[in-house]
């Protein structure tokens, strides 16, 4: 490390180059070993506080790279979401990922990813610490430079660039998209507006107040409350938008917009830091602070999952809060609930059975396999809208909802899970439920399905289903002689997508008013007439979500097979009402008297089915709806136990309804 040290005294060498031998020297092997990397940086403090000469050399360095390179684009772009917009920047990403741009020596930024040029830096660090990299400062002592008189040309380039933030703050915060949300920004002065002319004074009047004490007047406090005051306003955007439907492109600008305020904020603590002790020592904890966020967002500059994760976070929470908020309707409460949802997984088991029944009618038909496919689409699809419009309930369905309103309770609960005990109690009541629904589908899919069947030997004197076929429609549900687990783990999937197309439908339908702009039609009126398109429009604007979901879970479910035959995979599905509703099928074409084995294995796959399709679904779901509240693992894991505990102590609340009182 020394004789790396000792070239940064000879004039001839590149500053840049010396640097990235530096770096390359204090970088662990594993870029996850910390540790190494706090012992390499100590070790290089050792040596600059008993190696005065070696100490100068790297200074030296160092200030003349941050007083000879553009500082700009370091502070304004790296970090911060461009204005081009989600799909650009994705685009762009992927660009840069397969052919890297061209860097221009001029910048720091260039120094910068010259320096730290594996995605993997950002491990070490960040691990190492803050205080690692303030020892370092402290080690060089800049504060042996001798005091300038004038500003130096590096704190020029931060004064500009935070003119350039301060400039797309403005711009940001009246975006047309802002404005809808948040009217009164057009009816008053627009704290986004305000801050600019705030920034644009503060830059001017700093050169003046430099190695001088701060006036009351020119200092940075009444900035500092405009950036709080647009923090605010976003923040009620949000929730706004949380409640009247968001976009990609709003949250994309919300997040922007933050960024910029953040890297505002932070440049103004190095400012005020410098300002205030032009040595240096007080602005070094931001400048660490800075500096390593740098670092982070330069190796992740090109990472798609990040950029993605970082802009669909307020849909999923309106995704989730609109699934949660239909969710409340799948979690009984009283014994009247209870048995309310029995009868509507009985509807839902009624139009199963027919369902299952047209399906075997259309295999029979030995359409080409698009023309099939689609056929099965539909079947699907409309069969579950029909449940919908019918008040039905399809067991399945519950907890793709349920558990976004489980999620909706911890998010309630402040994220401390305060109030464990009535979570508990939520997540007994959402079992119990489930259980029922399922009976419900199950109870009237195998009874009704059968005497179909029956029907149809009765009328036609032939077998709804042959014995051959029979024997298979068994064989597809068994636990041991199909892959009817794998199937149904599919099948919970595309319920997971359902429940998250459901509540896209949703937030389209809050979010682009489409209730009133179907009101804006005439024709309709004209033909129904005003109170009937009022109730129309009414009907579509609550029930877009559920409609648009069933319909392409259907699609989901039809459309699995056909995928898997292009595709050249075994793939299929396993739907536990409809298993149940062919093994009903199966037994009249057997004449009740299937194979004791192979009936009992296809009994037992139906409850694994079962179990395989809540579980699947559920699992996502509850996923998804706990990230989009930052709900962490540990207070999950708190509730887990708790809910362990509790069916121990009171296992009837899992299975059954509340026993009547008085």
């Amino acid at each position: 490390m020394e004789q790396i040290l000792s070239r940064f005294l000879s004039l001839d060498n590149d500053c840049t180059s010396v640097l990235a031998l530096l770096v390359d020297e204090l970088r662990p092997a594993d870029a996850r070993d910390t540790e190494s990397a706090r012992r390499n940086l100590q070790a290089l403090c050792y040596i600059l506080s008993t190696h005065p000469e070696l100490r100068c050399g790297l200074r030296d360095c160092l200030t003349t790279l941050v007083q000879t390179h553009r500082h700009t684009e370091l502070y304004t772009a790296t970090g911060i979401l461009p204005n081009s917009g989600f799909i650009a920047e994705g685009l762009h990403r992927i660009g840069h990922t397969l052919l890297p741009g061209v860097l221009d020596p001029g910048l720091l930024r260039s120094v910068l990813r010259t320096l730290f040029d594996r995605s993997s830096d950002r491990h070490w660090v960040i691990g190492v610490g803050e205080d690692a990299w303030l020892h370092l400062i402290e080690a060089l002592r800049f504060d042996e430079l001798p005091a300038s008189d004038s500003l130096p040309q590096s704190l020029a380039e931060i004064l500009g660039s935070l003119r350039v933030l301060s400039y797309w703050i403005a711009a940001c915060g009246m975006e047309p998209e802002l404005l809808r949300l948040h009217p009164s920004l057009e009816n008053y002065e627009s704290p986004f507006v305000a801050q600019n002319r705030e920034t644009t004074a503060y830059i001017e009047a700093y050169p003046h107040n430099w190695c001088k004490p701060v006036a009351e007047d020119a200092d940075d406090r009444h900035l500092r409350v405009l950036y709080s005051q647009c923090q605010d306003v976003i923040q009620r955007v949000r929730k706004n938008a949380a409640r009247n439907g968001t976009s990609i492109r709003l949250t994309y600008h919300l997040q922007r917009l933050r960024q910029l305020l953040r890297r505002s904020e932070q440049l103004l603590d190095i400012l005020a830091g410098l300002q205030a002790d032009p040595g240096g020592a007080a602005a070094y904890p931001p400048m660490v602070t800075l500096f390593t966020q740098l670092v982070r967002e330069e190796c992740l500059r090109n990472n798609l999952v990040r950029h993605w994760r970082q802009n669909t976070e307020l849909i999923a929470l309106r995704v989730t809060d609109n699934a949660g908020q239909h969710g409340e309707h799948y979690i009984t409460d009283t014994r009247e609930e209870y048995w309310s949802m029995a009868r509507s997984a009985m509807i839902g088991g009624f139009v199963i059975s027919f369902m299952a029944c047209l399906k075997i009618v259309l295999a029979k038909a030995e359409m080409p396999p698009l023309t099939g496919a689609i056929a099965f689409c539909l079947n699907y699809g409309l069969g579950f809208c029909l449940i919908h419009i019918l008040h039905g309930t399809v067991a399945t369905k519950q907890p793709a909802m349920t558990a976004n309103a489980i999620a909706a309770s911890i998010s309630e609960a402040g994220g401390k899970l305060r109030d464990i005990e009535a979570l508990t109690t939520l997540i007994a009541r959402t079992c119990r439920s489930q259980i029922i629904a399922i009976l419900g589908n199950v109870g009237i899919a195998i009874p009704l399905s059968a005497l179909i069947a029956f029907a149809v030997l009765t009328i036609s004197g032939e077998h709804f289903t042959s014995p051959e076929k029979s024997q298979h429609l068994l064989a597809e549900q068994s636990l041991i002689h199909s892959g009817a687990l794998f199937y149904a783990a599919i099948a919970g999937a595309c319920l997971f997508i359902s429940g998250l197309i459901s509540g896209y439908y949703d937030n389209y339908a809050a979010y682009n008013r489409i209730p009133e702009r179907i009101l804006q039609l005439g024709w309709p009126k004209r033909l129904l007439g005003e109170a009937r398109m009022r109730r129309v429009a009414a009907y579509i604007g609550d029930n877009l979500g559920a409609l648009a979901g069933n319909l392409l879970f259907g699609f989901l479910l039809g459309g699995t097979t056909l995928f898997g035959l292009l595709v050249g995979l075994p793939i299929d599905i396993r739907h536990v009402a409809f298993s149940s509703a062919f093994i009903g099928i199966a037994c009249v074409g057997l004449d009740l008297a299937p194979g004791l084995w192979l009936f009992f294995w296809a009994a037992l796959g139906v409850a694994a089915i079962g179990f395989m399709n809540l579980t699947v679904s559920f699992a996502l779901a509850l996923n998804v709806a706990l990230r989009s509240r930052e709900v962490s693992d540990a207070q999950w894991q708190t509730l887990a136990r708790s809910v362990v505990a509790h069916l121990f102590r009171q296992p009837r609340d899992f299975f059954l309804p509340p026993r009547k009182t008085g």
